[in-house]
């Protein structure tokens, strides 16, 4: 059971029991007072109702925490994702939701609009919005796309394009609630999908050859065995540090500029990551002269950076210049067609072979 879930349970129902038990054995604590009091008829008959209601009371308090397990150990059936419905009660939270996927079909065009008023709703309660999606440069989503080859879905494609939403959301959100808006990436074979909103979810796990979507979905409460599961997993993800990444660390990446062997100035760049190979969006410099740069790259905390030589695209470079420039697409939009991609290549160690250097625009080191 989830500890969080665990306390608030046990809280709610500790006050439900003092709302509903306290004033029933007040009501019977008069009844038998004035029963004490009186005599004849309504002696006994208010000797009667106490008692009833004393009875009542006890029988509320022993039996409802019973009761209450038993709800929650109900699971519902749902046929499909009813993303209608999941929007309707998530514009209700006022404490948390939790979506662990792939991709969410939430923010697709047809649903976009709806799930963004939803969640500025939900931060506005109060609530805390966290989304796990799967990393789209990883190996696990290339393979989700071949397990679902028959039904044409680009996974990579479809998480580049919900990040780049989001992204784009996150910046109209006032700061005072922004920093309850959390998105995380994982790199791991995804197993289970979630949707909670309060202490209720959504949970179904992934189909070989067939959307999450579209299978059946169980209705759980986060207070039950399956909910104390899935909030294991969620967990344990999102916590992993090395095997996740946050929405700005996937946005861009920070490189410094270095002129032989001085850093000149750091900046954020637009990146990508195609077979292993990492490009850079380098519109925001000035090729002058011999450059390298740092970076940590793909950016994980704790990882090490590495110095970097800029190659300008090439005829015999491992991946052709319009599959990169789809890749640059896909994650920031269609550009204008002035970007600048170079390729991130390993410096050698001792002295390096001159590259074009570049400043930062309007750097007064440039040329």
């Amino acid at each position: 059971m989830p500890e969080w879930a665990g306390r608030s349970g046990g809280r709610g129902r500790q006050r439900r029991a003092v709302v509903v038990g306290g004033p029933l054995l007040g009501i019977a604590l008069v009844m038998l007072l004035a029963a004490w009091r009186s005599t004849g008829f309504l002696s006994d008959l208010l000797l009667n109702l106490g008692s009833s209601v004393v009875l009542a009371a006890i029988s509320y308090v022993i039996f409802d925490p019973l009761f209450e397990e038993a709800r929650r150990a109900r699971v519902q059936e749902h046929l499909s994702f009813d993303q209608a419905a999941f929007v309707t009660r998530l514009r209700r939270c006022t404490r948390r939701v939790r979506i662990l996927d792939t991709w969410t079909i939430l923010l697709e065009q047809r649903h976009r609009e709806e799930t963004f008023d939803a969640v500025r709703a939900a931060l506005g309660n109060g609530a805390h919005v966290q989304l796990l999606l799967l990393d789209p440069d990883c190996t696990a989503a290339q393979q989700r796309s071949e397990e679902l080859e028959r039904q044409r879905v680009d996974v990579p494609r479809q998480i580049r394009t919900n990040l780049r939403h989001l992204a784009a959301f996150a910046d109209t959100l006032d700061p005072a609630v922004r920093h309850r808006l959390q998105v995380r990436l994982y790199d791991a074979s995804p197993s289970i999908q979630l949707y909670q909103w309060d202490s209720r979810a959504l949970i179904s796990f992934f189909p070989i050859g067939k959307l999450s979507f579209n299978v059946p979905q169980l209705e759980v409460d986060m207070d039950s065995p399956w909910g104390g599961f899935v909030h294991a997993r969620f967990e344990e993800l999102w916590e992993h540090q090395r095997e996740t990444s946050n929405l700005d660390q996937y946005w861009s990446v920070t490189v410094t500029l270095r002129h032989e062997d001085s850093d000149v100035v750091e900046v954020q760049v637009p990146y990508v990551t195609v077979q292993g190979q990492h490009y850079v969006d380098c519109r925001a410099f000035r090729v002058t002269g011999p450059l390298t740069v740092r970076a940590v790259l793909p950016p994980r905390p704790g990882a090490t950076p590495a110095v970097f030589a800029l190659a300008e695209p090439a005829e015999g470079d491992p991946t052709p210049a319009t599959v990169v420039a789809r890749h640059f697409d896909q994650k920031y939009g269609h550009g204008d067609g002035q970007r600048a991609v170079r390729r991130l290549v390993p410096a050698p160690d001792g002295p390096r072979t001159p590259v074009p250097r570049a400043a930062a625009a309007g750097d007064p080191h440039g040329g």
